[in-house]
């Protein structure tokens, strides 16, 4: 891939190389599993192949624990007959230092390799005592506190109904107990002060973390409708007592990952129905 290529060539380039390994014409859906979301992709049904990042064009070995650093194409079995999920278990972060078109680069990918929903997915910190750790929240709006933007140019995207009400609804009837809240991505990859928990809190955000944001607006300039759920891992900074490490977000998501796994898997399998 020549860094003369558009953000639409390279992601071309690389749905090309994901389609043809999994030997199909176009992917259905996709997800990108964040923090505590990995083992969904086991519920959702059989492996039909598996790229590492580093060999499909555009994409990097994941930096961060709890990514596996894989592409995943799986086939799931519903009413309408075989559907193809894409699995991007290689989400570059923003913190990485590579560029806001890495970071999109993963979506863009999906919705090149004809996907038209994706669901994005992460853990987080919560603002409030409300979100207890172990707790999934549907994102229904967010803050982009990166001072950045995956769009390029004269590029103006209406961004109203960003985190699609209709698949939340789809989401809800899974499991009606279901929260919403605003999500905030700061750039990382420090945890928030005290303070810009506050501030984000003041802001309107029940969620504070380092992903998703762009993504989804990248998303949406590519037109797919987007569903967000975020796993609320610990208490931001200041609503506990307690400091703050990654190891207590691995550690969270390894305890709601069989419970969130299945209900994901519930909701993709209900959306491709």
């Amino acid at each position: 891939m020549s860094t003369n290529d558009s953000p639409l060539e390279s992601a071309q380039q690389a749905a090309q190389v994901l389609n043809d390994a999994a030997g199909i014409d176009s992917h259905d859906i996709a997800l990108v599993l964040g923090s505590g979301w990995g083992s969904a992709a086991q519920l959702l049904g059989d492996p039909v192949a598996s790229t590492p990042a580093d060999q499909v064009p555009g994409f990097h070995t994941s930096q961060v624990s709890g990514h596996p650093g894989t592409l995943t194409t799986i086939k799931v079995d519903t009413q309408a007959g075989p559907k193809h999920a894409l699995v991007l278990g290689a989400r570059t972060h923003f913190y990485e230092g590579k560029g806001v078109r890495a970071v999109a680069h993963g979506v863009r990918t999906a919705a090149a390799a004809g996907a038209t929903t994706i669901i994005l997915t992460n853990g987080c910190g919560s603002t409030h005592t409300d979100f207890a750790p172990g707790t999934p929240v549907l994102i229904s709006d967010h803050l982009n506190l990166t001072a950045s933007s995956p769009l390029e140019g004269a590029t103006f995207v209406d961004l109203t109904d960003l985190y699609s009400s209709r698949l939340r609804a789809v989401a809800k009837e899974m499991d009606p107990t279901l929260a919403e809240g605003v999500y905030a991505q700061f750039r990382g990859p420090h945890y928030e002060t005290p303070a810009e928990v506050r501030m984000a809190r003041t802001m309107g955000a029940d969620l504070v973390g380092m992903s998703t944001a762009l993504e989804a607006i990248a998303a949406r300039e590519a037109g797919m409708e987007i569903l967000g759920i975020s796993l609320v891992t610990n208490f931001g900074a200041g609503v506990s007592e307690q400091p703050l490490n990654h190891a207590e977000v691995l550690e969270a998501g390894q305890q709601a990952g069989p419970r969130i796994s299945q209900l994901l898997a519930d909701i993709v399998r209900r959306i491709l129905k």
